[in-house]
């Protein structure tokens, strides 16, 4: 197959990609009332399922009201004529990569996958539902823990106690920082998949990974950064730690990566 064959392909690869998410967008517009009410909304209300079960859980473990974060009680307000319908698109598209997600790597995987030989293909089997999964579990992590102790936060802190700030956030605001809150810990849950594929390519071992520790908190403390939208410790620390879990998580997985190639190596002399 030539070049510009690889590129036809490659581009209806992507097509096929772009109108998924399109079909997902679609769908979001068509039920917009049910997805911002009950999904984007859902951080703002005080009977979300994060707030309702942390403060459960405190009751019974008779630590009283200690968990219970209160709302993010504060009105949004749109400043501008189209800043809902802006807000819609950006939800609509966001939501529709998100929901295609699982197909959009499959087409990526099939354009990689006649590249790779018999051995390749047998060590990444399962990489769809892997990658997926790694993906939809840091979404789900940005969305029920995340979003809600970020925004609480942000939400009730007060500057000061003498003078009356009212806090006034707007839709467009709050619509940036959920979604970049859940697309930002689902690719950061890739972690373990990038230590597999780097380990496979012969970029890293095991013993860098072990050795360059200390550099990866600093990366995983800038990396919880940026993804927090809020500037409270607790906040950065609820990212951190499921970061560097999972950088160790990755390293486990470099070992075994890196014990099957040096036994095909092996077996190859």
């Amino acid at each position: 197959m030539s070049f510009i064959d690889h590129l036809e392909e490659l581009r209806w690869h992507i097509v096929r990609s772009v109108l998924a998410v399109l079909v997902m967008a679609i769908l979001i517009f068509v039920f917009q009332d049910f997805v911002f009410n009950y999904i984007v909304f859902g951080p703002m209300n005080k009977k979300f399922f994060t707030y309702t079960a942390l403060c459960r859980f405190s009751h019974w473990a008779h630590l009283g009201d200690a968990l219970c974060m209160p709302p993010p009680n504060v009105p949004l307000s749109a400043m501008t004529f189209g800043t809902q319908f802006m807000s819609l698109i950006t939800v609509a598209f966001v939501g529709g990569f998100i929901a295609a997600f699982p197909y959009i790597f499959w087409e990526i995987w099939k354009f990689i996958k006649p590249a790779l030989s018999p051995k390749e293909l047998k060590s990444a089997r399962g990489a769809i539902f892997w990658v997926s999964l790694f993906f939809f579990s840091g979404a789900a992590f940005g969305y029920f823990i995340l979003a809600p102790f970020a925004f609480s936060f942000l939400a009730n802190f007060r500057l000061s106690t003498q003078v009356i700030i009212e806090t006034k956030p707007t839709l467009s605001d709050y619509v940036e920082n959920l979604t970049n809150i859940i697309l930002g810990t689902g690719i950061a849950f890739q972690l373990p998949v990038v230590s597999f594929v780097l380990t496979k390519i012969g970029l890293i071992t095991p013993k860098f990974l072990r050795t360059y520790r200390k550099y990866a908190l600093v990366a995983i403390l800038v990396i919880a950064a940026i993804i927090t939208p809020s500037p409270d410790w607790m906040s950065q620390m609820i990212v951190f730690v499921p970061l560097f879990l999972l950088y160790e998580l990755g390293i486990v997985i470099s070992v075994r990566a890196h014990k099957q190639m040096l036994k095909r190596e092996k077996e190859w002399d």
